[in-house]
């Protein structure tokens, strides 16, 4: 995440809450997961898009994370097609666009203040990248994760930025050493975090030339930048082996080393959607215990932060170690502007707002920290910040493990204590010698998460019931041609038996394209005929690819084609059998042995073409578009 923003000299008696209310140009670049996904559509609501919070101008995605190959690309509010440039990647993309607005903005209105926000999402899987910069860090991790987190704590203490006393805690439960892999897991594992270092460096290059372009204006000066990497914590969600692929774990799917093995080429390309192992996520978290989902500990949750102005932060080389949150950065940047947060908007009352400027650090690094309190759970996760003690839940579910259940027993789990202010890292749990500041800090993280409302627990499985969406829909129905319904808003074929009926005309020259897809390269299904044959391939991701095809072509004219599954159990997973139809006659059938949870988020359904990836090679996206007419589509779910 970078925040780019530029003050106006003078400015110090605006009152409105948005910038853009105070006569601020607004822009967002890169990845908003902020849109409840059953908004994502193309008729909104759009009050919770960008264009709805403040934003003038967007141009990124919606979701958790994008295919920086092939991303689910929104401008304002609406869905658009990425540009057809050779050796598109979105990273290269949204500078160009953020450089862009730079230069209009500057050139437009060279007095009016402005701020950008920039999120690339490239430190979240997929860990995609040009080859050349992946090519740059071959075999710079064949030493392992173990060996990257000694030297990383050694140069972290060369350069001042953690104390000279703090220890190096030690490995979680479940991480396997790097000495105890074999030579063929070595591989996939080092590949796998070299594609993460050749994405990171690009994007960080990418977002330099955002930062030159500031430079070359003559704004760099009076500008203040938040400059924030991470996610989360470093993630351990690729598992002890690592993944081809994000989907498979997601899922419920493993692939193995064999077939990594045999793919060991395509990572970081847009074949794979890969994420390393959590080792290297442990490793990159250094010196703190644990990964992105253990919010009990600061391995979950502490990223670097840099701030940048200039005009008012006169470098003096030393790193500021007051402890902030990131609810803390709209006040400083609220602060910087001279904003004051109003009671009301829209005639709504708000609430206070939950954070404090960190303005006082930029002349006074040594100053105590005026944050004196934070509470953070997540999936049961439990932590609390206050005036440098922590206290936390051990951990008892692995965030690789997504689909397993955990039911809620609050009083059963075990908390750990930490002395901060002597133990930097987290590396003394010290608990049992301090039974009352203990209970203490239980007792105050109640106090907070109700403050907070983040009671009651659950597990995320729990906490759907009346969620919008179509989970509880069996009849869909289509007129024609659409493109990109969001998961939420579509079809849930899953663990079930279904129909997909499908009216269409075929043109004389023969039928040829899609019909019906969901999902896409990594894990859907799609509906189409090659060559006037009708084929339906099920991508349950990897090496479980099924097809069923039909011999015949289809005659020219108007015809009622159907797919029918039928299901062997009512459960995930589930396999069974395919029938193809046309005019209620079976042309083809055939088993699926295996199918999916879900579908990705990043891809939805589309009919009369495939606009994302394409489901099974046997078409490409360019030759997607079905080339007769199609009428209406319906879906039946059993």
């Amino acid at each position: 995440l970078a925040a780019f923003f530029r003050q106006q000299p003078g400015q110090r008696d605006l009152r409105a809450l948005l910038l853009k209310d105070s006569g601020y140009n607004t822009a967002g670049f890169g990845k908003w997961h902020l849109t409840p996904e059953w908004e994502e559509s193309a008729i909104g609501p759009f009050d919770r898009w960008p264009s709805g919070m403040g934003f003038e101008y967007f141009y990124g995605f919606l979701s958790g994370d994008a295919n920086q190959f092939a991303p689910r690309l929104i401008e304002n509010n609406r869905a658009i097609l990425k540009p057809e440039t050779p050796g598109y990647i979105l990273d290269h993309d949204l500078a160009d666009r953020a450089i862009g607005w730079l230069h209009e903005q500057h050139n437009l209105a060279p007095n009016k203040p402005f701020f950008l926000y920039y999120a690339s999402g490239t430190a979240h899987a997929p860990h995609h990248a040009p080859a050349e910069w992946i090519a740059k860090f071959r075999g710079q991790f064949d030493g392992g994760w173990d060996k990257l987190r000694e030297e990383s704590f050694a140069r972290q203490k060369r350069l001042g930025v953690i104390p000279a006393d703090a220890k190096l805690s030690p490995r979680p439960p479940g991480l396997p050493a790097w000495s105890s892999l074999s030579s063929d897991e070595r591989r996939v594992g080092a590949r796998l975090m070299e594609a993460y270092a050749g994405a990171l460096a690009f994007a960080d290059h990418e977002i330099g030339r955002v930062i030159d372009t500031l430079r070359q204006s003559g704004e760099l000066d009076n500008t203040l930048v938040v400059y924030i990497q991470g996610d989360n914590g470093a993630s351990a969600e690729g598992g002890t082996g690592g993944e081809l692929y994000e989907q498979t774990f997601v899922n419920g799917y493993q692939d193995t080393l064999a077939y990594k093995l045999a793919h060991l080429d395509e990572i970081g390309g847009p074949k794979a959607y890969n994420l390393y192992p959590a080792a290297w996520g442990w490793a990159m978290n250094t010196p703190f215990q644990f990964y992105k989902q253990v919010a009990s500990h600061l391995g979950g949750v502490r990223n670097g932060m840099v701030m940048s102005w200039p005009a008012r932060i006169k470098p003096d080389g030393k790193v500021r170690g007051q402890f902030h949150f990131i609810s803390d950065i709209m006040p400083t940047i609220l602060d910087a502007a001279g904003i004051e947060a109003p009671a009301t908007i829209g005639g709504v009352k708000q609430q206070p707002l939950d954070g404090i400027s960190m303005s006082y650090t930029f002349a006074n690094p040594s100053e105590p920290s005026h944050r004196k309190t934070q509470v953070i759970e997540m999936v049961q996760n439990m932590g609390i910040y206050h005036d440098g003690w922590w206290a936390g839940t051990k951990p008892v579910k692995a965030p690789w493990d997504i689909l397993k259940p955990m039911k809620i027993d609050t009083a059963s789990r075990t908390w750990e204590l930490y002395d901060l202010s002597h133990d930097y890292s987290q590396a003394r749990d010290v608990a049992k010698a301090n039974p009352a500041k203990l209970a203490e800090m239980q007792s105050l993280f109640w106090d907070e998460a109700a403050r907070n409302h983040i009671l009651p627990l659950h597990d995320p499985s729990e906490g759907i019931a009346g969620m919008p969406g179509s989970e509880d829909r069996r009849h869909f129905a289509y007129d024609g041609r659409v493109v990109g319904v969001p998961r939420k808003l579509a079809p849930r074929p899953n663990g079930r038996s279904f129909t997909i009926t499908v009216n269409v005309t075929v043109p004389e020259s023969g039928g040829n394209g899609v019909l019906v897809t969901q999902g896409g390269r990594f894990g859907g299904y799609a509906l189409y005929l090659r060559g006037g044959k009708l084929a339906f391939h099920y991508n349950a991701i990897g090496d479980r690819q099924y097809d069923v095809r039909a011999d015949q072509s289809l005659a020219a004219g108007a015809h009622r084609i159907t797919a029918d599954f039928h299901a062997d159990a009512e459960q995930p997973h589930a396999g069974g059998t395919m029938v193809l139809s046309v005019d209620g006659a079976a042309v083809a059938s055939d088993r699926i042995d295996k199918t999916l949870v879900d579908y990705w988020f990043t891809e939805g359904l589309d009919i009369g073409e495939d606009t994302m990836t394409p489901v099974t090679d046997d078409y490409t996206i360019a030759e997607s578009r079905f080339n007769g007419t199609i009428g209406k589509v319906e879906f039946d779910l059993k």
